[in-house]
């Protein structure tokens, strides 16, 4: 069985020249202020504080690197989360936010080491514009060897029925509870799979 054995903070970027070395595969994650990024990064890594949440959606804009360690069948895999800003907030300058998301274009588009992007949605607000605009950013953005992977949080919101919708609506998709911690072991599993190519029993 796949476990994530060990997960620390390393450090925060406020673009890619300040950020760490492309030394390990990378897990990029990213979604709207306010989707529970930081509660799903708590979750799937089993620390409870790891991710700072704010209480004021969108005030963090640093990139914040997280070095993880998986344990597969005894072998040690090592591997990076990078937690990118929320998007979609609304108390900042128009100039203050050009520069930032130049800096964000700029460290997707030339980080070699992303190997994965996660996008973070609101499972009872799956269709809206700013997340249809995001995939659509990123997929203008992956080059050959990196996958996206839609993972909806919020999932205990949702009854059997809408979950079953969501499902059959956004095929590969992924279901989680940060409160209840449900689909995070399925979460751990399709990242170290995207990573890796590898599936562990």
């Amino acid at each position: 069985m796949l476990r994530l054995i060990d997960a620390k903070f390393v450090t925060s970027a406020q673009n890619i020249t300040q950020a760490l070395p492309p030394d390990r595969s990378e897990v990029a994650i990213l979604g709207r202020s306010n989707v529970g990024k930081s509660s799903f990064i708590n979750a799937l890594t089993q620390r409870k504080n790891l991710a700072k949440s704010s209480s004021t959606p969108g005030k963090t804009r640093l990139i914040n690197f997280f070095d993880i360690l998986y344990d597969c069948e005894g072998d040690r895999f090592e591997a990076r989360l990078v937690d990118l800003p929320g998007f979609g907030y609304a108390k900042v300058s128009k100039s203050e936010k050009k520069i930032w998301q130049k800096s964000l274009t700029e460290f997707i588009g030339k980080r070699s080491s992303i190997r994965l992007f996660v996008h973070l949605l609101d499972a009872r607000h799956p269709k809206m514009e700013i997340d249809r605009d995001v995939l659509e950013y990123l997929q203008s953005f992956k080059r050959g060897d990196q996958e996206i992977l839609q993972i909806f949080t919020k999932a205990d919101k949702l009854n059997q029925k809408e979950r079953t919708k969501l499902k059959r609506d956004f095929p590969g998709s992924l279901l989680v509870s940060n409160l209840k911690k449900s689909g995070i072991q399925e979460a751990n599993e399709a990242i170290f799979g995207s990573l890796f190519q590898k599936e562990c029993h």
